[in-house]
């Protein structure tokens, strides 16, 4: 009964709140949530069922990334496209855009936002005429419905593999855990877990299973709901069994000798406050979205008990995931860190605008050249796990950073799962480091 009570008062207080909102045009949420509504994307030359190859890659061009064409062109992988779907994110979030989008705006400052309780940010279509266009887009990604509330990938295998050769050079096996301590939509409680006393926005609770040399390494990041503050990251050391604290510079790092940085993570796992962002227009790409549970699946590293299996890998050096593509809208977002030493120059990300996920993104070095390609292939909710279906969530389900300049990837398969009792408050703790560990 106290449940009720007190969840029918965050709501009452919501309304209340929302109702000093200025409204929001139904005609922007259509076109922010449902920009399928009216017909699929059409591009010429592009069919639904063709394979696109080293042979007529140059006529569809226009509809690839830049890395993505070069590895077509190249050989080293090809394109099966699959049909435009529809991957709606759950009524609550677009409810709660609607209550609170109205009040939301730009600080003076970058990093500094007024009035996002919940929902998207800026569900408005972006203006190259707008100077902070890109930051709108980069909070509409950190706001967004990413992971849901909170979920788990458990599990999920990294490899890292020799790109000329083919070879599996190691095999890591990790649980993910996400929670969002506020911006909540879906899963009690919302909008806010509380007591929050300080001010966390996200966690992020990483734990190594396999191999045994590096066995209950784990990783556990604190974002705080102020962007302006530093991210709070801590490694635990199973061989060392101690705790300590990750500097700035360390999340720039290869993480556990991948070819991943943590800030690669999810697309982007920084603060909005770290790179200028710039608007670089909307196209129809190519994006790899696809059913999971239509893909022929990998057997061999992943077994369980409900049978699910793992994304197949192929192509060049195994580098490549064997998924679907599909026509998408997206924004095309650049970033470049404020920091002069850090390793990056710009990174190019290219923004699903339904969903606001990045499945790609392109790395450029200090130089200015291509140095790393980052797939996240997103896999309609509906057409996964049981569990999954419903959640609006648009699920993680294969990654693949390729290092360009190396020949080189680290290829990444999840079981991710949205359900909250996978995700408690007590996961995302120093103390559970330290209990996870011994």
């Amino acid at each position: 009964m106290f449940k009720k009570i007190l969840y029918s008062l965050l709501i009452g207080a919501a309304a209340i709140m929302a109702a000093h909102a200025a409204p929001v045009n139904e005609g922007i949420i259509n076109n922010s949530f449902y920009p399928y509504a009216k017909g699929s994307p059409t591009a010429s030359g592009i069919k639904v069922g063709m394979v696109i190859n080293a042979e007529n890659v140059d006529s569809v061009k226009d509809y690839l990334d830049p890395a993505t064409y070069l590895f077509v062109k190249n050989g080293d992988t090809e394109i099966h496209v699959g049909k435009t779907t529809n991957f709606a994110l759950h009524d609550s979030y677009v409810e709660a855009t609607r209550k609170f989008s109205g009040s939301t705006k730009l600080g003076e400052n970058p990093g500094q936002i007024e009035g996002s309780k919940a929902g998207r940010p800026f569900p408005q279509e972006p203006s190259l005429d707008d100077p902070r266009a890109g930051e709108k887009l980069a909070w509409n990604f950190k706001n967004g419905y990413n992971w849901g509330d909170s979920a788990a990938i458990q599990p999920f295998y990294w490899k890292y593999r020799d790109m000329n050769s083919g070879k599996v050079e190691r095999t890591v096996k990790f649980n993910f855990h996400f929670l969002n301590y506020t911006h909540r939509t879906q899963q009690e409680p919302f909008p806010a877990i509380t007591p929050n006393p300080s001010g966390l926005f996200r966690g992020i609770y990483v734990q190594v299973l396999e191999p045994f040399d590096i066995k209950n390494t784990q990783l556990l990041i604190q974002r705080f709901e102020d962007d302006l503050k530093r991210d709070n990251a801590y490694l635990y050391l199973g061989f060392q069994r101690r705790v300590r604290r990750l500097s700035t510079g360390q999340v720039t790092d290869a993480f556990l000798g991948s070819d991943i940085m943590i800030e690669d993570f999810e697309g982007y796992n920084g603060r909005i406050s770290d790179m200028s962002w710039a608007y670089k227009g909307t196209k129809t790409l190519l994006l790899p979205m696809f059913n999971h549970n239509e893909l022929t699946l990998d057997s061999e590293t992943h077994q369980d008990d409900d049978g699910y299996q793992v994304v197949a890998f192929g192509g060049k050096g195994g580098c490549f995931p064997n998924v679907t593509w599909q026509l998408r809208k997206v924004y095309v977002l650049e970033s470049d860190p404020i920091d002069p030493d850090h390793p990056v120059s710009k990174r190019e990300h290219y923004i699903d605008a339904q969903t606001f996920t990045i499945p790609r993104n392109i790395t450029y070095d200090r130089k200015g050249d291509m140095w790393k390609s980052w797939l996240i292939g997103q896999a309609h909710p509906d057409h996964h796990l049981p569990k999954n279906k419903g959640t609006g969530v648009a699920i993680d389900d294969a990654f693949s950073m390729i290092d360009i300049q190396a020949d080189h990837c680290t290829t990444g398969q999840f079981k991710g799962i949205v359900d909250p009792e996978l995700t408690p408050t007590s996961k995302m703790t120093v103390q559970n480091l330290r209990a996870s560990g011994s």
